[in-house]
């Protein structure tokens, strides 16, 4: 199925709130011998045969060119639109990188009959999955909004492709650009964020459209000028260079009348020029090196292939699964897994209009010397193009992609869902359908074929590093009224599925939401643990155990888990929170008499093997360094233990990851002993939720489970920690920051109180979402910051309430003062206004449809629900308790939650350049800390 591309993805923009390796000898038969012996295992469930999923459509093309697809999924009353603009940085010039990325982002500034802040507006009629991004062949926005609302979002989108320039003054220009810099600072200040601008400049050649990066650079930005930006808009934003899908609770006739109404007033643009495939394979290999503030080595190796839709395509899909798609693949089982050189691997191949990228790359253990892992990576690399993949290989390859593409239409909008599949066929290749070609080469792949492929483009030319005819007719329709807007539609009841209930006989209870509309069965098994049940000396230990749990089973190890996954298209993976660990299982129906048997395996018969053991403590201690480095990261690790007492079950990183000092000294045993201490029936909750019945699955789980055993569990105490008697302001140096990270912290109650939903309303409005105080503040007034927003950590006790404000480093010192007056504006200075509560309302009623569309979003809330012991009737009456709040109520409850003298503020920035500004505040005792939260002098 096609796919976004990783590097696409990571340059496009996103406006809410997100060496010639040496010639090797062929591999020594003694590598292989290293491999350590499998244990005996059950024959491996047998591949099931997925079908290429279909996603039906409707085409017509209005008389100005526009180009419509629209798609029937009436399951929740939710209308998906995406628009996709034929135009992306590869339409620049040099000289003027980054327009197409900047014009996106002006495009959210309001139009002549729209003019208020487009995210805003979307957010207070209910609008989910909203996003606009830029990539290098086009442009696209699109949201999931009420069907009820339609109109409304209808107009607003065609009305910015109608009439954005009338209102696109330098004012708004000027606030965008510094709003793009500060998102291109960010992306850089992260471990690696140096890596995607080397790639692209040295990947294509010189002229090349895609030799410069999505986001381009600080001068051109600089330079862009109001006449650029008119230019733009008139060239590349019409109607015959736009493709719109309508995805969802819609009939085609419906849609047409509404699309006729309001783009069919819309004048063409003029006669474009298109580009044509331009691959420029390399030959020879090149290597670049750099060096970046990181804990660990990265390799990045890439080759320039076919373009999107390109027959090839499939195969080298197929080929980067097999090389590193998963645990199962060749490069993960030799590099991490054997010879314990990596981390972590990963391949793709990205493909674009006009040409592609593979890539395969590779972080080094700490201490491992790169060409030592260059070289290993070779070697696999060598073998594969000689022998390609083993029929077992390929099929699990497949098996793969088709569950990929069979839970990708679960979803009618958002990235990669089907108005997404279809606007990205029809804009590249012109036939909508292009997908199940893609699936169908996937299922047509031979070893042989796959071998052939990737030989012919693999062999040669590594990076190391490390147009159609304007048709003469094209004419407006009658012209649309656009001095009144739709009025806006009502807010829709939700109806989730009922929770069914039952109780094995060994204890464990059982909690059933039926969703038949896709074959897919969504398992939690949710044991009562989590990070607070770690003893205060061993914080970690809960983490490290759940990632031993993926690592296999007594008679499965890591491997052999992974192809029997693969096998069925099922994924598994176990998580936890501060009170909980979830082992989360998927699997498709038709594989569902083959899937629970591994679940049940996963739940009761864990390996913890030490040979794994040790490799995931090596893993885990990177993970901690890294951590270290990432400054957001560096923040979250010290904020809960300067909030809760030395051994408070909470004061422990957020991540969950633990400290050097305790990973370093566990032991196998710590993390046996936390399974068999807290994974008892009696201790834990199985919800399972999708195309199943309580009658298919209970009598399976009985006899699955029959031999686990209810068992004593100890008591957790989670005692109200005391607040803070005065602000104090924690500093962590990161020498050479782009950016500081301020964190406002807090203590709140626990989730599911008498005034939880109010709670949200007021984070809403607060710091909560893209309209909120705080991130209209900082990044819209200001622009002093790419976003700013809110975590509120779902918690059984006290839990955090933090303010997150990555902002730029001159301006740190200003921004947290900003945020210490929001924060007494918000406590009773200045409380919220009945607009603006009546607006947080609205976003938090409004997108409850488009938050419920997945097997797993249902899955997600019920674990909510009962996690943290909220009513069985929590989501259906939650728009009912939001629209009760009052500004008095809310005003009431900011007095409670929020004390202005009592916040812990952390910075994470270039001490040398902010610190004595921020001393200057006088906010309270200043404190210099290290990473890990100790005191310095």
């Amino acid at each position: 199925m096609p796919r976004f591309p990783v590097r696409l993805l990571a340059a496009a923009a996103c406006l809410a709130l997100l060496p010639a390796i040496a010639q090797q000898q062929p591999a020594s038969r003694s590598a292989a011998a290293k491999a350590p012996a499998r244990t005996t295992a059950p024959v491996r469930p047998a591949a099931v045969d997925i079908p290429i999923p279909q996603i039906p459509y409707t085409k017509f093309v209005l008389g100005n060119g526009l180009t419509v697809l629209v798609h029937e999924d009436h399951k929740t009353p939710v209308v998906a639109i995406d628009t996709w603009y034929h135009v992306g940085s590869k339409n620049e010039k040099p000289g003027k990188t980054g327009f197409a990325h900047l014009f996106e982002h002006l495009m959210f500034s309001g139009s002549q009959n729209f003019n208020e802040v487009f995210i805003t507006a979307m957010e207070r009629i209910g609008a989910t999955s909203m996003n606009g991004t830029t990539n290098s062949d086009r442009t696209n926005y699109f949201e999931n909004v009420p069907t009820s609302m339609l109109d409304y979002a209808l107009f607003a989108e065609s009305d910015r492709m109608a009439a954005l320039l009338p209102v696109l003054d330098q004012k708004k220009l000027d606030l965008q650009r510094g709003v793009v810099q500060n998102e291109k600072r960010q992306r850089e200040n992260q471990p690696y964020g140096i890596a995607e601008e080397l790639q692209v400049e040295n990947s294509w050649p010189k002229g090349h459209p895609y030799s410069w990066t999505v986001i381009g650079s600080m001068a051109d930005l600089d330079a862009a000028s109001m006449t650029d930006v008119q230019e733009w808009f008139k060239t590349n934003y019409g109607p015959n260079n736009t493709v719109l899908v309508i995805a969802g609770d819609i009939t085609p006739e419906v849609a047409r009348q509404k699309v006729e109404k309001y783009f069919g007033g819309i004048p063409p643009g003029p006669p474009l020029s298109r580009q044509e495939t331009w691959i420029a394979k390399r030959t020879g290999s090149h290597r670049v090196e750099a060096q970046d503030r990181v804990p660990q080595a990265r390799v990045f190796r890439s080759w320039n292939v076919p373009q999107f839709g390109a027959p090839e395509e499939p195969l080298l899909d197929l080929a980067a699964e097999v090389l590193a798609g998963g645990k199962a693949s060749r490069l993960y089982e030799r590099l991490v897994y054997r010879d314990q050189l990596a981390t972590s691997v990963s391949a793709g191949n990205d493909t674009m209009e006009i040409a592609g990228s593979f890539e395969i790359s590779a972080t080094a253990k700490p201490g491992v010397d790169l060409a030592k892992l260059e070289h290993a990576a070779d070697e696999e690399l060598r073998r594969f193009l000689k022998d390609g993949p083993t029929a077992e290989e390929l099929q699990l390859a497949k098996t793969r992609i088709l569950a990929g593409a069979v839970r990708g239409v679960e979803r009618i909008g958002g990235f990669g869902g089907k108005a997404d599949i279809l606007a990205r066929c029809q804009t590249f290749v012109g036939d909508p359908d292009c997908y199940k070609r893609h699936l169908q080469g996937v299922k047509d792949a031979t070893p042989a074929s796959v071998r052939q492929a990737a030989a012919t483009w693999l062999s040669d030319g590594d990076l190391v590093l490390a147009i159609s005819p304007y048709p003469p007719a094209l004419k407006a329709g009658a012209a649309l009224d656009r001095s009144k807007a739709p009025a806006l539609g009502e807010p829709q009841k939700l109806v989730l599925p009922p929770l069914q209930q039952a109780t094995l006989a060994n204890g464990l209870k059982v909690l059933l939401a039926e969703r038949h509309e896709v074959p897919v069965v969504n398992l939690s098994l949710m044991v009562d643990s989590g990070f607070a049940a770690d003893r205060p000396q061993a914080p970690g230990v809960a983490s490290l155990s759940l990632r031993m749990m993926e690592e296999g089973t007594k008679t499965r190890d890591a491997l052999k888990l992974a192809r029997d996954l693969e096998a069925i298209g099922a994924t598994f993976n176990a998580q936890g929170s501060l009170d909980w660990s979830t082992l989360n299982f998927n699997v498709l129906k038709a594989a569902l008499p083959q899937g629970l048997p591994v679940f049940a395996d996963l739940v009761l018969n864990p390996a913890f093997r030490p040979a794994d053991f040790q490799r995931l403590q090596r893993d885990r201690l990177a993970a901690i360094q890294r951590e270290k480095v990432t400054p957001h990261l560096m923040a979250l690790r010290v904020v809960p233990p300067l909030l809760y007492p030395a051994g408070h079950p909470y004061a422990v990183p957020i991540t969950g990851s633990g400290t050097e000092a305790a990973v370093s000294q566990m032991t196998v045993g710590d993390v046996a002993k936390y399974h068999d201490t807290w994974f008892k029936p009696n201790n834990a909750t199985l919800l399972v939720v999708g195309d199943t019945t309580m009658a298919q699955i209970k009598p399976q789980l009985e006899s699955l489970f029959a031999g686990w055993k209810a068992g004593e569990v100890p008591k957790k105490v989670l005692s109200d920690p005391p607040q803070a008697a005065a602000s104090t302001v924690y500093l962590v140096d990161r020498p050479g920051a782009l950016q500081s990270i301020v964190v406002g912290a807090d203590l709140v109650p626990p989730r599911g109180g008498p005034q939880d939903v109010q709670t949200l309303v007021l984070n809403d409005a607060f710091a909560g979402s893209f309209s909120s105080r705080v991130n209209m503040n900082l990044r819209e007034d200001k622009h002093w910051s790419y976003g700013s927003f809110s975590i509120l950590e779902n918690a059984r006790g006290e839990r955090p309430y933090l303010v997150v404000a990555p902002v730029q480093t001159d301006k740190t010192a200003e921004s947290i003062k900003e945020l210490a007056n929001e924060y007494a504006r918000i406590a009773g200075a200045q409380p919220l206004s009945p607009q603006e509560l009546h607006q947080a309302q609205e976003r938090q009623t409004l997108k409850l449809p488009g938050n419920f569309e997945t097997s797993a979003q249902v899955a997600g809330a019920y674990r909510t629900i009962v996690g943290y012991g909220l009513p069985m009737d929590y989501y259906a009456t939650f728009a009912d308790k939001a629209l009760a709040a009052t500004p008095q109520t809310v005003e009431a409850l900011a007095k409670k939650l929020v004390d202005p003298k009592r916040i812990t503020w952390v910075v994470v920035g270039d001490l040398a350049k902010i610190e004595p500004s921020i001393r200057a505040l006088n906010l309270g005792e200043v404190k210099k800390i290290d990473v890990d939260g100790k005191p310095l002098p």
